[in-house]
């Protein structure tokens, strides 16, 4: 893709006191689907069919008519679609799941949950996915699957991840709580984010590029077996009302949440192509800063740009972050701490236990405002922030 996008302004003029900069600005989106929204919204209150019902099970079957999966599964929230996913595959305590250490904790924090051991592991420096460099000399008889995530809106090296399971009899579950909508794009693989692995896991939060109006989760596959098993999970173990056969637990999306994602998925394409001319235009603005690293596009996957994520890689991360938050421009720090090393997770591991390059990135990471409603006057002040932080310091 060509980043041709011209945004060079050097004095924009947007009074931040009057009008802050949203680091996601969901007003805007639905300022612009409100009478969709509202009537949707409505209509659930009207059927009465809070729970379940028709709007749920319509809002599954369009998700996976877009994902071209066989089933979906709505759930509450993203980590109990982690966690179901795993319940669903029968692995027992004690078990090892392989999982990026450069991730949200709740990768991570259901695999513990479950009393399974997390096996942290590196990432690429240039995409942020997970690295596959060396797994063959840790795996072991109890290692049983391995989550790829699907870090700030592109896919991991899914025919890489797809031919390592295998070789090892793993299962895969992807975590694409950050990516749905991308397409990876391989030499024998072409599917959407989340349709490779045994099982896909997603979150609808509200940040989310499909984001619900309060917490909402999915889960898809193409095994119709394993569907049945993962509405089980998530049904008190039940198939038949009042017959627990198995321990499962109670997570289902509610029906208001499937209406409006069900308006949102129609826009999903162009929310997502809205977030790539944004990213085109922050990186036109930063191609001449020496100490910026942007995003890296991978040849087997688009990017939908869940986060605009820089590398400051002179060390003045840190003193970049203080000067846009003196400016009233919002920023974020996906992620701060190695997993390994959050008091939560030490456990797993010994006290040398060292990812270089999970360690760098947590040091030199910063994501600037990304949402659909993103426009350039905004983006020249946020750039323009940035720039004459660097400036300053030459």
């Amino acid at each position: 893709m060509s980043n041709t996008i011209n945004t060079k302004d050097s004095n924009p003029m947007i009074d931040t006191t009057s009008r802050p900069i949203q680091m996601v600005d969901l007003k805007s989106q639905y300022q612009d689907i409100k009478a969709e929204i509202d009537a949707e919204i409505q209509s659930v209150i009207d059927s009465c069919y809070f729970i379940k019902g028709p709007k749920v099970t319509q809002f599954e079957n369009n998700l996976a008519q877009y994902l071209e999966v066989k089933n979906v599964i709505g759930c509450g929230n993203g980590t109990d679609a982690l966690q179901i996913a795993v319940m669903a595959l029968g692995i027992q305590p004690g078990d090892e799941i392989i999982v990026p250490c450069f991730t949200y904790a709740a990768t991570a924090e259901i695999i513990a949950l479950l009393n399974l051991k997390p096996i942290m592991v590196d990432v690429t420096l240039d995409t942020f996915e997970i690295s596959l460099e060396g797994l063959d000399k840790i795996i072991t008889e109890r290692t049983k699957a391995i989550i790829p995530v699907h870090l700030f809106g592109q896919c991991s090296n899914m025919e890489d991840v797809m031919a390592f399971a295998e070789k090892h009899n793993l299962f895969v579950i992807e975590d694409n709580a950050q990516a749905i909508g991308s397409s990876y794009n391989g030499k024998s693989i072409q599917a959407k984010s989340g349709t490779i692995g045994h099982i896909g896991c997603t979150s609808f939060f509200p940040s989310k590029n499909l984001g619900c109006y309060g917490d909402g989760g999915a889960i898809f596959t193409n095994d119709d077996a394993l569907a049945e098993r993962i509405r089980q999970v998530g049904n008190h173990g039940e198939k038949i009302k009042y017959h627990h056969d198995i321990i499962g637990c109670n997570s289902r999306l509610d029906a208001i949440q499937a209406a409006v994602l069900d308006v949102k998925l129609k826009y999903l394409d162009s929310y997502n192509n809205a977030r790539r001319k944004a990213a085109y235009r922050y990186n036109d603005s930063f191609e001449s800063l020496d100490h910026i690293i942007t995003p890296i596009e991978a040849d087997y996957s688009d990017h939908v740009y869940h986060q605009y994520t820089l590398r400051i890689t002179d060390g003045s991360r840190d003193e970049l972050a203080d000067h846009l938050r003196n400016n009233n421009i919002p920023f974020g720090i996906y992620y701060p701490i190695p997993l390994y090393k959050q008091k939560a997770y030490s456990q797993y591991v010994n006290e040398n236990y060292f990812l270089p390059n999970t360690e760098l990135l947590c040091k030199e990471v910063i994501s600037l405002p990304m949402h659909s409603h993103l426009d350039e006057k905004t983006q020249q002040v946020i750039t323009h922030h940035v720039i004459d932080f660097f400036n300053g310091r030459s």
